[in-house]
Order: structure tokens, then sequence, then C-alpha cells
């Protein structure tokens, strides 16, 4: 027993020590330090202060009036009243319109026909174009909106005038036969931030873990620091220790880390939080265990200290994508959704919004949690063989 005990003294003392070693290494390496702590410090706060407003309102569009006629001026004051657009001009043709899209003076424009208003007096419908800039969703979603919001006023306003009612009782039957009420489920506001920075947060969490321990990867590739595995795979009789004791040091680092970004980030710029603290808190333990051990894996890849950098740049859009938030799960292909299994944000991201921004138990995220359990285990068990897999490679250059 005595035996037994001093054992596992000695290997949490040389746990500690590799821990220590670790931390070393992030707080004395400048690149590392950036990635691992002032980076997700800073940031969430830029990405969430870009997104603060919320809705894009007042977005300048021009008119082209074809019509020229009372009903045509009508549409586009309302247009210019609307809280979505502001009418900067007309225009004399498409062409001069396109032309001003172009040159980005204005991010949509309305045409209306020359057949609007004689539609209308006669009965037949009326069509009414709506263009907007593609190149940003929410300039288009501004001018739908203001498009849709007019044209459903003047429509209401045209029954009414043609039913010859007596009542305003009636008028309201005519206007609205059916009434609707639209409620925004657990985004109020149907603001940009409250429904991608979430998932934003989460992704950053693994992929400046991915930067800082990839760049801690690559820089001991390049000098030569893999060696000093040897000598510590000898003294800890084993690998576990080394991969436990760097792993305990990064899990050190983003306990804080994450509790800033997934709590504190969302509370400054009012975001949606209505999940229990404990609930957040056990669902990101093994989220951060599992982002740790999936870099301490692919660690082994970097050759340098800046192909981190490159692996990051070309996967951090694809996985909020892949995340099935900013993209229909039910769109993606069957392989694609497959390979965003490997990824712990997939499960993170989804798990943190229901509790965050929907208010889920952490057994109503029972499916995440055990996918980020289970990928724990997996990348340990990876993380530990890339590790044996260095030491053997090493010895045999040594030799």
């Amino acid at each position: 027993m005595n035996h037994l005990l001093h054992i596992l003294w000695r290997g949490l003392k040389e746990t500690l020590h590799i821990c220590q070693l670790e931390l070393s290494v992030i707080l004395h390496d400048q690149g590392v330090f950036i990635f691992a702590i002032l980076v997700p410090l800073g940031y969430p706060l830029l990405y969430s202060y870009i997104y603060s407003t919320e809705l894009m309102r007042e977005v300048p569009i021009a008119i082209v009036d074809q019509s020229h006629s009372a009903l045509s001026r009508e549409f586009a004051r309302k247009m210019d009243a609307s809280q979505w657009t502001r009418v900067k001009g007309y225009c004399s043709d498409v062409a001069d319109a396109h032309q001003q899209l172009k040159e980005q003076r204005i991010y949509g424009f309305i045409l209306l026909p020359s057949d609007f208003s004689t539609n209308i007096q006669t009965g037949r419908q009326a069509y009414v174009g709506a263009y907007a800039d593609m190149a940003g969703m929410l300039y288009y979603k501004a001018v739908l909106l203001a498009a849709t919001d007019v044209s459903l006023d003047m429509n209401k306003e045209i029954k009414i005038a043609r039913a010859g009612n007596y009542t305003d009782r009636e008028d309201a039957v005519t206007a609205y036969p059916v009434r609707s009420q639209e409620v925004a489920l657990f985004n109020s506001t149907q603001g940009f931030a409250c429904f991608l920075i979430p998932a934003v947060l989460m992704l950053i969490i693994q992929q400046t873990l991915l930067l800082s321990i990839g760049m801690s990867g690559g820089t001991a590739a390049e000098d030569g620091r893999y060696r000093d595995l040897i000598i510590t795979s000898r003294r800890n009789r084993g690998t576990l220790h080394i991969i436990t004791g760097r792993g305990l040091a990064y899990f050190f680092v983003y306990s804080i880390t994450a509790t800033y970004i997934a709590c504190v980030v969302p509370h400054i710029f009012d975001l949606v939080e209505i999940g229990r603290p404990f609930d957040l808190f056990i669902f990101l333990l093994p989220y951060i265990l599992s982002c740790i051990f999936f870099a301490l894996t692919l660690s082994v890849l970097m050759r340098n200290r800046e192909m981190s950098i490159l692996i990051i740049v070309v996967t951090s859009v694809p996985l909020l994508f892949a995340s099935g938030i900013s993209w229909p799960e039910s769109a993606i292909p069957p392989f694609w959704k497959g390979v965003s299994y490997l990824f712990p944000s997939t499960f993170g991201i989804n798990g943190y919004t229901r509790i965050m921004t929907m208010g889920a138990r952490i057994e109503q995220v029972l499916p995440e949690w055990y996918a980020l359990w289970i990928q724990t285990i997996v990348y340990f068990t990876t993380a530990y063989i890339t590790c044996r897999y260095l030491i053997h490679r090493e010895e045999k250059e040594v030799k």
C-alpha cells in the first residue's frame, strides 16, 4: 500500500513539474502567450463590438420610379419612412441604379414599373422590384423587410378603400381577415449578434487552443526540443505524465479564459443569457478537455511555428458552417456532416447555444455532452500515441 502511494505521489509530482514547464512556455513564448491569453481576451470583445448594434437600419437605397404617379410616390415615401431603409435619391433608369450600387453609394434600389399605378387602378396585380447588394446579407434583409412592410401596408389601404365599409371594425376585418402575430423565440430583437456570437465564442476557444498548442509544438520541432521528451519519458516511466501535465497547464489557463468568453463577454454586450451557470460549467468541462487533447494530437503535425496559423485560416469558416448554426444542418451533405463530428466545436457550439440562449438544462444536451466526453477519451488516446511516436522518432535520430 505504501509502495503504491509512493508511486502515485511521484507521478503527481512529475505531472505537476511538466505542467510548470508548459506554463513557463506559455508565459515566456510571445507567440504562445498572445494566442493562449491575449487573443482569447481581446478577440471576443472586438468581434462582439462589431455586431453589437444587432440590426442594420437606415440602409441607403435609391428609387427608380418609371410610373411617376401618386401611388408610386407614396410607395417611395413609405420606403423612406421605414426604419430599415433611407431613400438617398432617385435614379433615371435601372442602369443608373446599377452604377450607384456598383460604386456603393447605395446598397439597394426599388423599381416601380411604368404600369404600377395603372394595374392598381384597374384591379390588376402590380409588381415592385427590390434589388440589394448581396455582398452583405444584412443589406438584403433590410431592403426586403422594408419592401414587404410597405407593400402590405399599401395593400391594406387599397382593400379598405375599395370595400366601402361603414365601421372601423369592418375596415379591420377587411384589412386582416386572419390576424397573425410574429414571435421571435430566443432572439427577440432578431439581431445578428445574438444569433452568431455564441457560436463564434465557442469556436474561439477551440481555435486559440489549436494556435497556442500548435505553435508550441512547431517551436519544439524547429528547436529540437522534442529530444527532451526522451529524458522526460524515461524519468517519468512513460508518456502519460507528459500528456497529463501539458493538458493540465492549458486547462488551468482555459478554465479562466473559457469562463470569461462564455459568461462575461455575453453579459458585457447584453446577449441572451438564460442558461443556468451550473449547466454551463458542467458542459464546458468536457469541451475544454476535448479541445486541449485534440490540439495536442494535431501538434505533432506542426513542423514550424507558422503552420498552425495556416490550419486555422483554412478551417475556421468551414467549421462555423458545419456546426449547423449559420447554415442549416439538414442542408449539409452527410459526408461533411460526418467530418464535422471530428471537431469538438460542432458539439460545443450546439450545446452552448442551447444552454445559453434557449435555457436548456444539461439533461437536454446530453447527446452533445456525451459526444464531447467521447472525444476527450479518444483524443487523449491519440495524443498519447503521437507523443510516443515523437519519443521513438527522436530516439532513433539520437542513435
